[in-house]
């Protein structure tokens, strides 16, 4: 066969199986609506995942809401005395009605139980009102015409954070979530290759971390938890990247694009947190929505243009 004839063939079989990965990645995605706690809210792996759909799929159209809310649960529960008696947490489910509505979106990411054990050993009565809370935003979700997808939560370390025990807690609550996918459950696992990662890395690293206080990972756990739910969706590609500059360096602008989401996503968040309400003191306000949505517009414009850009070729 000659080269070019090879070529052309490649080239052909590449764009079917990339045109396939951005139908089964998501498919039908049109607002993708993040909710969980102030590890969501932090948002550096919501802005990764993104990151990843603009550069691989650049003619897909996909929203992604991050509402991710500080000391929320899922479970309804809060420690006496939580941030030194000021507020009990906040309940996802005193807003949630308000943010389906708002929001309206077709698919819905929730990372909860961080919290929800209120950072105490494992109690079967704390672990009945973390497993009923995801059952009634199950409910919720598919009321509202959306498919949910669940995650695990992320680990907690108990040399850097307090609560001993907790750790073992979360295991059972992440082992719980796993065994649901039996009963039809999507659940996408961070928790346990974030404990893999702990514990081999301390083997040869012993003050090697993930979270400086134990729960709120840094930039390195970011990346595991959006390695890992791109993993589960699909992304063939990315075995082997450490990183979520690895994962747009390949692409043309990726750097740039990757910061241009961030900004997206923190123009966004708080004003959306503000105009949906919650109970939750403490927080940015953020702009307007409609001024926020209108910065976010612009941004988006110039994302796609760098997207859709071609890498130049040798000659140019």
């Amino acid at each position: 066969m000659k080269p070019l004839l090879r070529l052309c063939l490649a080239l052909i079989l590449y764009m079917v199986f990339h045109a396939r990965g951005a139908e089964d990645m998501l498919p039908g995605a049109r607002r993708v609506l993040w909710l969980g706690d102030s590890i969501t809210h932090a948002g550096q792996y919501v802005e990764s995942i993104e990151a990843y759909f603009v550069t691989r799929f650049p003619e897909r159209s996909i929203e992604f809401l991050n509402l991710g809310l500080p000391s929320e649960t899922v479970s309804g529960l809060s420690e006496e005395g939580h941030a030194g008696g000021k507020f009990p947490r906040p309940d996802l489910h005193e807003r949630l009605a308000r943010v389906l509505a708002k929001s309206n979106p077709n698919i819905v990411f929730a990372c909860y139980g961080m919290n929800d054990g209120i950072y105490l050993p494992y109690a079967p009565e704390r672990f009945a009102a973390f497993s009923n809370g995801l059952i009634r935003l199950r409910k919720a979700v598919a009321v509202a015409g959306a498919k949910m997808i669940h995650v695990t939560p992320p680990v907690f370390d108990e040399m850097k954070g307090k609560g001993s025990g907790y750790a073992s807690t979360l295991d059972r609550y992440s082992e719980w979530m796993l065994a649901q996918r039996s009963t039809g459950w999507e659940v996408a696992d961070i928790h346990t290759t974030m404990n893999r990662v702990l514990i081999e890395r301390r083997k040869v690293e012993p003050k090697f971390f993930l979270a400086n206080d134990g729960v709120h990972a840094g930039d390195f756990g970011h990346w595991i938890m959006a390695k890992q739910i791109l993993l589960y969706l699909g992304a063939k590609d990315l075995t082997s990247v450490e990183s979520a500059a690895d994962m747009v360096a390949q692409y043309p602008h990726g750097a740039r694009i990757l910061k241009l989401v961030q900004q997206k996503q923190r123009v966004l968040k708080d004003a959306w947190l503000n105009d949906t309400g919650h109970l939750r003191p403490g927080m940015n306000t953020g702009l307007p929505l409609a001024e926020a949505q209108a910065k976010a517009a612009a941004l988006e414009t110039q994302i796609r243009s760098l997207a859709k850009e071609k890498a130049p070729t040798a000659d140019q």
